[in-house]
């Protein structure tokens, strides 16, 4: 990955505020994710909702503070990963569900997990550069 190619103090830089986007990131689709529970919506619609939303708002944090990409060339393809990553999570928050867990447990115990496959995602996607006026790092 891009990553590996950095001075070590540059990728640190880059995944130093990758893990700062993401638990602003985190903090702001949990809380999407409540609010649509105490909103009365069924688990896998605030799940949902939370995706759409979230996944607006964390293309603009990770595009611009983490990569240091401008425009939407690579919408299309986080939306891809922002995909995955959702049919991932919602399956998996069935299934915990069926363990017997309520679904706000759930959810927190998928955060983990789902914050390690979204940065292995987004790294790759937005990382690439490929149709994207990136910043230079170095």
């Amino acid at each position: 990955m891009a990553d590996l190619v950095l001075p070590p103090a540059a990728a640190f830089s880059r995944f130093g505020r990758f893990v700062a986007v993401g638990l602003v990131n985190t903090a702001v689709g949990y809380g999407i994710y409540a609010a649509g529970l105490a909103a009365g919506l069924p688990p896998q619609a605030a799940l949902a909702v939370q995706f759409v939303l979230g996944v607006l708002w964390n293309y603009g944090m990770h595009a611009r503070i983490v990569f240091a990409c401008r425009g939407f060339a690579r919408l299309p393809a986080y939306v891809g990963a922002y995909v995955l990553l959702w049919a991932v999570n919602a399956l998996s928050l069935r299934t915990m569900q069926g363990a017997g867990f309520d679904p706000l447990t759930a959810q927190l115990l998928l955060l983990a997990p789902m914050v390690v496959l979204s940065f292995l995602l987004v790294s790759r996607v937005l990382s690439s550069g490929k149709g994207v006026d990136r910043d230079r790092i170095g």
